[in-house]
């Protein structure tokens, strides 16, 4: 919270607003504002994951091809030695940010949005 003023202003994370627009999706039936929150949702995931993929970069700079082979697999994740570094790295940034309850959250909401008809890609 900070204050100005006397004003007392709430700041929220992209975490915690991707929590709170897939809360007001899952309570609203009104599929335009579904997809306004659908909108804003889909751009914070995206935020979030290439936050995780800039942590992870940094946190694996200094490993070997063959460690870095070693923590995708340590992860679940297939992969071989002829992937090269920056598709490594995605896919542990993506597995690691899919895994947050931010972008399970998001994951829950598109899935619902669809049930209802509801989808960032328009029909042709």
């Amino acid at each position: 919270m900070i204050t100005s003023k006397g004003i007392l202003v709430m700041m929220t994370t992209s975490a915690q607003r991707l929590l709170d627009l897939a809360a007001a999706a899952a309570a609203s039936h009104d599929e335009d504002f579904v997809l306004l929150l659908l909108t804003e949702a889909s751009e914070l995931h995206e935020q979030g994951y290439h936050d995780a993929l800039r942590t992870v970069t940094g946190r694996v700079a200094g490993m070997s091809p063959e460690v870095l082979v070693t923590a995708v697999h340590a992860a679940g994740l297939p992969c071989d030695a002829s992937q090269d570094r920056a598709e490594l790295v995605s896919l542990l940034a993506l597995t690691e940010w899919d895994m947050t309850p931010a972008a399970l959250a998001y994951s829950e909401m598109a899935e619902d949005a669809a049930r209802r008809g509801v989808c960032l890609i328009p029909e042709p």
